[in-house]
């Protein structure tokens, strides 16, 4: 087994194996989890079936290497948002910002997608529970709360929580009309809910007439 490890950890497997995620993560991400099967995969990666077979026996081992494969490209892509805040941006607002932009990536996108997947399907949700909860953990006790830039305490997490739930959801959200005017007030009132909750803000400035 050992010897079988070593012979699928060369450059060129890594690099087939990479492909393969990425590919993985686009196809899930543009067509659903159900339409990831390893043939729609190593048909998208540009690779044969028996290099598919050789990477990812299963469609259970592929899910699981692509869930390992977005758990670190998400918290990734978390921190490089949180490090690039702007000199003088509000630390709040940026974190908003940002997180609503990831939630387009990819990344987030096929998460997501497997989220919803989990819902009815038992293997996807025994697989992708560890990652949700380490993601959770994750955004509440160090990107989101470096980002957020909030104090301890049962108010300072709400004000983590609005935020984020609220963003998921409005990026989950299918707008039929208006729909950018109605993302932008949307947007507005989550960065000024989450003011009022981190002590930046009186209640009357939610929606100042």
């Amino acid at each position: 087994m050992p010897e079988r490890r070593k012979e699928r950890d060369t450059p060129k497997s890594r690099r087939t194996r990479a492909r393969i995620l990425e590919e993985a993560v686009k196809v899930i991400a543009r067509l659903g989890y159900a339409a990831a099967t390893n043939a729609a995969v190593a048909e998208a990666a540009g690779i044969t079936r028996g290099a598919m077979l050789y990477h990812f026996p299963t469609r259970d081992d592929l899910l699981q290497g692509v869930i390992e494969h977005l758990q670190a490209e998400r918290s990734l892509l978390f921190r490089r948002a949180a490090e690039d805040l702007p000199p003088g941006a509000d630390v709040t607002e940026h974190a908003i910002d940002s997180y609503w932009e990831l939630l387009r990536h990819p990344a987030f996108a096929a998460f997501t997608e497997l989220e919803t997947a989990a819902r009815t399907d038992a293997t996807v949700a025994s697989l992708i529970a560890p990652a949700r909860a380490e993601f959770d953990r994750a955004q509440i006790g160090d990107h989101f709360l470096k980002m957020l830039h909030a104090g301890a305490g049962p108010r300072f997490q709400a004000s983590r929580d609005l935020a984020r739930f609220m963003l998921e959801g409005l990026a989950r959200a299918d707008l039929s009309y208006e729909k950018e005017a109605r993302i932008e007030r949307l947007l507005m009132l989550i960065k000024r809910a989450t003011h009022i909750l981190n002590r930046k803000g009186g209640v009357t400035e939610l929606w100042p007439d």
